[in-house]
């Protein structure tokens, strides 16, 4: 059943995550003097420990940072496709597989992430002070969420089949654990810890390097010492786009978040209507369909894109053009296929003016299943997602940097307010990204109902391969009946489910008062002073 939340507000600093243990940790380091930015940090690591379903040191992050000169810029741990990734290793195959070895088959650039982001801050807390908190979890353990446990119940056979801690891990008593049940992890303290002592750096160059490079080979994942060794974190320039409402930030290829950009402005163009209407839901639908079929496109490893991102978002006649497509009382067909993932979004504003978006995943539930026995790092399998072809979109190459659906999202309103916000979701955090600002800066709904509020999303979710409108209940009665009758193959989908993501959002107003909120749909919490 869920939650009921309402709007948290203070003014010396304020946290939003998917688990409540991990916002406390976030404000801690907010009342001990760090940044923003640093509470990021040690609420990252913390959800790698509490919330491991959905997150972990084996996979991917990125960050926009909103500085308190105003400057905004971003992070991206996103690792690439192992040397030995090629498509000769995947002879026989059709696709990547999902699940094992083979889907292992790109670096981790979380811990890099963390690594330029405390890089860029004048005066970091130490490394061990961030990482205390999640170490003090992993040993004496955490209880186990409802969330986890139905994951870990439905997936479990294909996760425990793999090589690896897996089942010693998630599953010591011979079966999958139960909520309430407690999980300890001593594998991957020990790995925080000596991330605490030696510095990240380690994990890509050192002892603890090698630890992991050992692991992947035995367990016959491709990536090895000398792609970890290879690895760096990025620093692109987010992309924008200039709206009425201000201007809205989100991360640069591979990610998605040029998709994210293009729903909110390609419906401010095409004019929605009141919110929690027909026209609101089916123009920022419409307005997604348009966005999808650009990013399916076009969207990827930069170094292999052909067209432009930030020039589209910079082009006003296209970006009318593509508005125009939209029919403001018929839906287009949609037979597109789509992108999975679970996600962590998480954020925080300190006093000093401070905003962080960040997120970061494993890409499906525990990653590619595949449990590190010497370090309890669970490894992603992102470059599941990479398409066995010689050339064209997403295509398997040594070095190539997977499509990323993770995409924080930042925006700089024209009243002053800055707004960090963001969801897990996959092919759904575009969506739910543009139903809580529109409706929360648009409409002027209130910032948690504007996240508890009925949500809809287009596309698959997990393990379903359906291209329905997916919508919860509700929503007015007759808001459904309007989009059936505009061609929209409506599914409903019952009350408030984590099908639609974990949102969460803070804003920090012009005079410095900060509000958040989390999603009842999730684990989450909001901690504020």
């Amino acid at each position: 059943m869920a939650r009921t939340l309402h709007t948290i507000s203070g003014r010396g600093g304020i946290v939003t995550a998917p688990h409540y243990l991990a916002a406390e940790v976030g404000l801690d380091v907010l009342k001990e003097g760090g940044s923003a930015a640093q509470a990021t940090i040690a609420v990252a690591a913390t959800l790698a420990v509490v919330y491991p379903h959905m997150t972990g040191i084996g996979g991917d992050g990125f960050w926009l940072i909103r500085a308190s000169d105003g400057r905004v810029h971003g992070v991206h741990g996103v690792g690439g496709a192992a040397q030995a990734a090629d498509l000769a290793l995947y002879a026989g195959h059709d696709t990547v597989p999902w699940r094992g070895p083979l889907a292992a088959n790109t670096v981790a650039g979380t811990l890099s992430a963390w690594q330029a982001v405390l890089a860029s801050e004048p005066a970091p807390l130490p490394l061990a002070r961030l990482l205390a908190p999640a170490i003090a979890h992993a040993e004496a353990g955490v209880a186990v969420t409802a969330g986890h446990a139905a994951l870990a119940l439905a997936k479990g056979p294909e996760l425990r089949a793999q090589p690896g801690a897996y089942a010693a891990t998630f599953e010591p008593d011979g079966r999958p654990l139960r909520a309430g049940d407690v999980l300890r992890q001593p594998a991957l303290a020990q790995t925080l810890r000596r991330l605490a002592e030696a510095g990240i750096e380690d994990f890509y160059t050192g002892a603890l390097g090698d630890l992991v490079a050992a692991d992947l080979a035995a367990l016959g994942s491709p990536v090895g010492a000398v792609d970890l060794a290879a690895h760096c974190a990025l620093r692109p320039a987010p992309l924008s786009v200039a709206t009425r409402a201000g201007r809205l930030y989100n991360s640069a290829p591979p990610t998605q978040g040029v998709a994210s950009l293009l729903i909110l402005a390609l419906a401010e163009q095409a004019d929605c209507g009141p919110g929690e209407s027909f026209g609101h839901v089916h123009t920022l639908v419409e307005a997604t369909k348009q966005a999808f079929l650009w990013r399916d496109a076009h969207c990827g490893d930069p170094a292999y894109m052909a067209r432009d991102a930030q020039g589209l978002l910079d082009d006003a006649d296209a970006r009318a053009a593509m508005a125009a497509q939209i029919d403001p009382a018929r839906a287009l067909p949609w037979p597109q296929p789509s992108q999975w993932g679970d996600t962590c979004w998480f954020g925080a504003a300190d006093a000093q003016g401070q905003v962080v978006s960040a997120i970061q995943s494993t890409y499906f539930e525990f990653g590619s299943g595949l449990v590190l026995p010497q370090t309890g790092i669970t490894w992603q399998n992102r470059g599941a997602s990479f398409r066995l072809a010689e050339t064209g979109w997403n295509a398997l190459k040594p070095g190539r940097k997977p499509f990323h659906t993770l995409n924080p999202a930042l925006a700089k309103l024209t009243d002053g307010r800055v707004m960090a916000y963001g969801t897990m979701g996959g092919e759904g955090q575009p969506q739910t990204q543009a139903a809580l600002f529109s409706r929360h800066v648009w409409h002027g709904m209130d910032l948690q109902a504007a996240i508890s509020a009925p949500r809809w999303l287009l596309g698959r979710t997990w393990g379903e391969d359906s291209t329905t409108l997916k919508i919860e209940d509700g929503f007015d009665p007759a808001v459904y009946a309007a989009l059936e009758q505009a061609g929209h193959v409506v599914e409903r989908v019952g009350p408030l489910t984590a099908m639609m993501g974990h949102a969460g959002a803070v804003v920090r107003e012009a005079d410095g008062a900060l509000y958040g909120a989390t999603d009842p749909r999730s684990d989450g919490g909001v901690a504020v002073w």
